[in-house]
């Protein structure tokens, strides 16, 4: 009897996943990680208000959550000063690029991104079919003029840029992401991801303006928020394109108990600052380290670091598999040049004694 029929475009793609949690990791190695710096989260936690709406919300987790999560748009629409109908929630920033893909890529049609960049967004245009035209990045970072005139070459449809961007940290000031707007062609939607825009610096996030068609704005309760596990994200966009979500979205696909926990988190704006402020100086102690080993990092806006390792991806490879060894889990950008850094999450100042430790014996076992 045979098995499942796979659509062909399904059957062609190779049978990989953009990341390897840590957790598989650590099934392989049979031992767990003492230092959690890999994935960017928020080791800081959610607000105490998150934790307790959590608690409140568990007995009704019989219960789906509202479809509309009419609650959490509001609350955003009053924070963000966006009508409700520029907003629409989903399962993380993930599953927001999914469901766009699904609305505007259809087999053959042009996409441009960077090499380099998020590879889950790749990985959705692929399984629509469409085709993907890279640029390189420059001077560590994704570079919007050369995104802009990849889409005029191309005629893409959709475009990909975050700011501030993972996995370099690197950021781009609102004035050249508006340059960047008026430089694309008709018809094209940037899907700017702004999921470290929480930890980014005064003017790196350009106005809201949501009756902007050529742009969508993608946002999330899984860093700064420290809500990785709830899988909240949010996009603000025009309303006709908002709208458009409601017909191929995953209507309940935001649990009840996610949505609680996003909504009281936004409610806790000092919380917020205080692990924005936390972040900034994870990320200086990171730097210190990183020197203090002849390593260079590079200037961030994220809630990590990437630092410079020299020589190439194997010796970077090398150097993850060495802090892995020894209790540290931290990853590394997967295309040249960047592949010469390794990435490491903010973390405490106890993860941060343990990378400190390590590091060096883990740079003395390389080759």
């Amino acid at each position: 009897m045979s098995g499942p029929r796979l659509t062909p475009l399904v059957a062609s793609l190779p049978a990989t996943v953009p990341f390897v949690g840590p957790e598989a990791l650590e099934r392989r190695s049979g031992r767990p990680f003492t230092a959690r710096l890999g994935a960017n989260e928020s080791v800081f936690g959610p607000s105490p208000k998150a934790i307790a709406a959590i608690a409140g919300a568990a007995h009704e987790a019989w219960m789906y959550g509202d479809p509309e999560a009419h609650d959490l748009r509001a609350a955003l629409a009053a924070r963000h000063e966006v009508p409700m109908g520029s907003i629409v929630a989903g399962e993380g920033i993930d599953g927001l690029l999914g469901t766009l893909a699904r609305l505007l890529v259809a087999k053959g049609d042009p996409v441009a991104t960077s090499d380099g960049a998020y590879p889950t967004f790749n990985y959705h245009v692929a399984g629509f079919g469409g085709v993907l035209h890279k640029v390189p990045y420059r001077d560590d970072a994704e570079d919007p003029e050369a995104l802009a005139a990849k889409a005029r070459e191309t005629g893409a449809k959709l475009v990909y840029l975050a700011n501030p961007d993972n996995p370099m940290g690197s950021w781009h000031p609102a004035e050249r992401i508006a340059a960047m707007l008026d430089a694309l062609p008709d018809g094209c939607l940037l899907a700017l991801d702004e999921a470290y825009g929480d930890t980014a610096p005064a003017g790196t996030l350009p106005p809201l303006d949501p009756s902007d068609r050529r742009v969508i704005r993608l946002r999330t309760f899984s860093k700064a928020y420290g809500l990785a596990g709830m899988r909240v994200g949010y996009a603000i966009g025009h309303p006709d394109l908002v709208a458009a979500f409601d017909r191929v979205r995953n209507h309940f696909g935001l649990g009840r108990v996610a949505q609680a926990a996003a909504l009281a988190a936004l409610s806790d704006q000092t919380y917020l600052a205080e692990t924005v402020a936390r972040i900034a100086a994870s990320r200086d102690a990171i730097a210190g380290i990183a020197l203090a080993n002849g390593l260079v990092p590079l200037p961030s806006a994220t809630n990590f670091v990437t630092i410079d390792c020299g020589g190439d991806g194997a010796r970077a490879r090398a150097l993850v598999a060495e802090l892995g060894y020894r209790g540290v889990f931290v990853r590394m950008p997967f295309t040249p040049p960047g592949d010469r850094c390794i990435r490491i999450s903010c973390g405490t100042d106890a993860d941060l004694a343990i990378l400190a430790d390590a590091l060096p014996d883990a740079l003395a076992a390389l080759p």
